[in-house]
């Protein structure tokens, strides 16, 4: 069975719950119940983070948390509300935030039955991100006492909210740009460095002789050949 909460008259309703309180108010209040109870009997607790194995909590943002509630015992239980909140994961006695109290009205599990209650809670817009420790209670009644049980004590992970990227995302990614430039540059210049050294080409001197021959075989028979020709005479004399 599963408590809902209706928008519009604020009553949930728990299923498999028989007679005439299976109709069961919900509200919200600050006010916290008495913090010193203890868990009935033949009670069970369980938990779930609805798609959010990570327990990943953005701040300032809803997160949902669903809290099953076995009934062993011998007498019908009345649930009257859900209470959570932050601690330090270090020390639990340093109080990070009291989270929103839950409470409902005349929602009742009988005997060898079970219900799954919505616990909604938003922490801190201005909570740092990280590691925090969240304690959750339900709080019921058995002939007339209150108890309490804990369906979860153990950690979350508080993360900023309102985009894909982070402000420390966005550092490391501006950071790994600056790398691979700086990189790129450096590659650059070892590559005009070799190119430089490569373009040094070592003067080949021709001979004068192996020129002349060439051109005495390409202008042989013209009067430029002549020419040419009569011009070395003279310089020989």
């Amino acid at each position: 069975a599963r408590c809902q909460v209706d928008s519009e008259d604020h009553s949930s309703i728990v299923d498999d719950v028989v007679g005439e309180n299976s109709d069961s108010g919900v509200e919200e209040d600050d006010q916290d119940l008495d913090v010193n109870l203890t868990s009935a009997p033949g009670v069970e607790t369980v938990y779930v983070f609805p798609k959010n194995s990570a327990k990943l909590v953005p701040a300032g943002e809803e997160t949902e948390l669903l809290v099953g509630l076995k009934n062993d015992g011998k007498s019908s239980l009345g649930v009257m509300g859900i209470r959570a909140s932050v601690h330090l994961p270090y020390d639990h006695k340093l109080l990070v935030q009291n989270l929103t109290m839950l409470r409902f009205n005349n929602a009742s599990i009988p005997t060898s039955l079970q219900a799954t209650f919505s616990y909604i809670f938003a922490v801190s817009q201005y909570l740092q991100p990280g590691a925090f420790d969240l304690v959750g209670y339900i709080i019921y009644d058995v002939e007339g006492k209150a108890y309490q049980s804990v369906f979860y004590n153990g950690t979350i992970e508080v993360v900023e909210s309102g985009g894909l990227l982070s402000g420390e995302s966005v550092f490391l990614l501006t950071l790994g740009i600056a790398l691979l430039l700086l990189l790129g540059l450096w590659a650059y210049s070892q590559v005009q460095r070799l190119t430089k050294k490569t373009k040094k080409v070592s003067k080949v001197e021709v001979g004068t002789r192996s020129t002349d021959a060439s051109l005495d075989e390409w202008l042989e028979g013209t009067s430029l050949s002549k020419t040419l020709s009569g011009k070395s005479k003279n310089k020989k004399n």
